[in-house]
């Protein structure tokens, strides 16, 4: 709709603003087929009046529900689309050779351009609205080289060619407005599919593949070209204004009709896209943040979010249905519709049929079993009923008394016994298994519980080894560790380990895990005494 004329009062504008909205009309009256059936009639010329009898032939040769109308019938709907602003009345000259042709010819109409404007839009929705568009990606790629060969030509020596850079700036604002429209009309289409809650699997399959396949190429494709589009703008930017005078020098279409002080009436004029400062604002903010509101760009990651959220809603929703969870919205319209068209006592029996809600006597305390009060007495004259503490308070009616026994933990100690005498029997088992294999570690192949328990034993031995100082050749002293008493042993397994340092020595220790080579190193694995493990430990920590 075009903007109010500039200095017209509040009043006025409401005045035209009604008018244009009154050519809507047609397309919610009763006959809003048949109006329609005449208006594509008119449509489908240019710059031609037509008359009853013409629109009659046009009307039985297209077929529909208007085919057989007499031309009364015609002509009061053609007067009413008149009062609408859809038509005018043609001031052609009328010929006829007769009265009868004269009164048959005389009242001829052509199509306004509100009108034309109102048709095309609703054709449009009545052929693709529940359709789901394509986006025009490719397009994206166009305006991003568009944009940067017009940087290009505009920021070099003696800029660009006018009817070059004309060409140029229809050409990209034409491929950027189908681009923007197939976006808008693709996430509305999204939108509308989102919106419904009642997928089965097979729709549900299909909106996962047009979502996660189609709608993430858009979003990545519009996210990896937006940055570049924006740094082409930044640069052309500073040159818009010169870049437009120019143009409008060069072509200056239409603008010619606006007044220019000689008294001529005022003709507004809708430039063509891309010849206003707005048309490339509006460009701009499109693919960058100018007003602090967030960029298209921005709004379009939003969009993918929710839907990938609504996505995932619908699945949790599938989820519950087979494991049972069934929704119960169907039935609850359902319902809703049953109370919404029976009568008052109808709709009292459908509650009590639906949730069993009864008419309310009491609380849900009985009263005393002396008494017995009839169902119509009321609460204002019925004997009053003692509500326990408990309910009048806290709400709750959970029954208070003596605490609860305690939990029997039985079951639990004994599977923990279990676990404790089933460890200490692989350990003594380990033990074993180390006390026959002292003196032959490379011939035997240790189990993964005999070579834990041998490295337990060896960590602490060698924590047990004495630091020992003494001079070397050049006279200082030196320190390493004396091995010849270190020791470790568990009296509990009853084994004891005794590492010894001998130069050159090789202890190569196999196992299920691995081979664990010791250099300069001899073990001896036997068996614990207590008295000589007092002994032995009295000299390791001196």
């Amino acid at each position: 709709m075009e903007p109010p004329v500039p200095g017209a009062s509040p009043a006025t504008g409401d005045d035209e603003a009604r008018r244009r909205l009154d050519a809507y009309t047609y397309l919610s009256v009763p006959e809003r087929l048949g109006h329609v059936a005449i208006m594509r009639v008119f449509c489908g010329t240019l710059l031609a009046d037509l008359a009853v009898p013409d629109v009659m032939a046009k009307l039985r040769q297209a077929g529909g529900p208007d085919a057989g109308l007499d031309a009364d019938t015609l002509t009061v709907r053609l007067e009413q689309l008149v009062r609408w602003g859809n038509l005018l009345r043609s001031s052609h000259t009328v010929k006829a050779s007769s009265i009868s042709e004269y009164q048959r010819s005389r009242s001829r109409y052509q199509l306004s351009k509100l009108g034309e404007r109102i048709q095309r839009d609703a054709d449009g929705v009545l052929a693709e609205a529940d359709a789901a568009r394509e986006v025009s990606n490719e397009l994206l790629a166009l305006v991003e080289r568009g944009l940067g060969e017009l940087a290009e030509l505009v920021t070099a020596p003696g800029g660009i060619e006018p009817q070059d850079g004309l060409e140029r700036v229809s050409t990209l604002f034409v491929q950027f407005t189908e681009f923007a429209d197939s976006i808008r009309d693709f996430y509305a289409y999204l939108g509308q599919v989102l919106a419904r809650y009642d997928l089965d699997s097979a729709e549900y399959q299909g909106f996962k593949e047009l979502l996660l396949d189609y709608v993430e190429a858009i979003t990545e494709d519009v996210s990896f070209r937006a940055p570049r589009i924006s740094g082409a703008l930044d640069t052309l930017w500073p040159h818009v204004p010169g870049l437009l005078a120019r143009l409008d020098a060069h072509a200056q279409g239409l603008v010619g009709l606006s007044p220019q002080g000689d008294g001529r009436p005022e003709t507004r004029v809708q430039r063509s896209r891309g010849r206003e400062v707005a048309d490339w604002e509006g460009l701009r903010g499109w693919f960058d943040d100018t007003d602090g509101h967030g960029s298209q760009v921005d709004q379009l990651r939003d969009a993918t979010l929710r839907a990938l959220q609504s996505l995932l809603v619908n699945a949790k929703r599938m989820l519950r249905s087979a494991t049972g969870e069934m929704s119960r919205r169907r039935d609850l319209l359902r319902l809703a519709r049953w109370f919404d068209e029976a009568a008052p006592q109808d709709a009292h029996d459908i509650a009590v049929a639906a949730f069993g809600l009864y008419g309310a006597r009491h609380v849900g305390i009985p009263p005393a079993t002396d008494e017995v009060v009839p169902a119509h007495t009321s609460w204002w004259t019925g004997p009053v009923v003692e509500v326990p503490v408990a309910l009048r308070e806290r709400g709750s009616r959970a029954q208070r008394g003596r605490a609860s026994s305690v939990e029997d933990h039985s079951a639990q100690k004994q599977r923990l016994r279990k676990a404790a005498r089933r460890r200490a029997a692989a350990r003594a088992a380990a033990a074993d298994e180390l006390r026959s294999a002292s003196g032959r570690f490379a011939e035997v192949r240790l189990t993964s519980a005999a070579l834990g328990l041998l490295l337990e034993l060896l960590a602490t031995a060698l924590g047990n080894a004495q630091l020992r100082r003494h001079a070397d050749a050049g006279g200082e002293r030196a320190a390493e560790f004396d091995l010849d008493a270190a020791h470790s042993e568990d009296t509990e397994l009853g084994i004891r380990l005794t590492v010894r340092r001998i130069a050159g020595a090789r202890c190569v220790l196999h196992s299920a895990d691995g081979d664990l080579l010791l250099d300069d190193l001899e073990l001896d694995v036997g068996r614990a005494s207590s008295d000589t493990a007092d002994g032995e430990a009295e000299v390791s920590v001196s």
